[in-house]
């Protein structure tokens, strides 16, 4: 079960940290015997709610080291939450 260990580490770290996770859409083995990982995020959700506004929905890579431990992450993409957007 090394993926959900990876994924628990994950939404720990953004937890406590950036914002509480809304989803885990990748994770894939990187080339140095570490993980990238796709984790979507609300954004200012008080924010949104205080001015009837659309949720911000903030796309980040996250890499983990092969410790399984959060190395680095960055912001990807911003988007309203009810936009559709095609990555092909």
């Amino acid at each position: 079960m090394e993926i959900k260990k990876i994924m628990g580490n994950v939404t720990e770290f953004f937890n406590e940290f950036v914002a509480p996770v809304h989803k885990i859409t990748s994770v894939e083995e990187s080339d140095n015997n570490g993980w990238k990982l796709t984790v979507e995020v609300i954004e200012e959700k008080e924010y949104m709610k205080k001015y009837a506004k659309d949720e911000m929905l903030g796309v980040y890579d996250v890499y983990l080291n092969q410790d399984k431990e959060v190395t680095s992450y960055k912001r990807r993409d911003i988007r309203y939450r009810s936009s559709i957007k095609y990555e092909g």
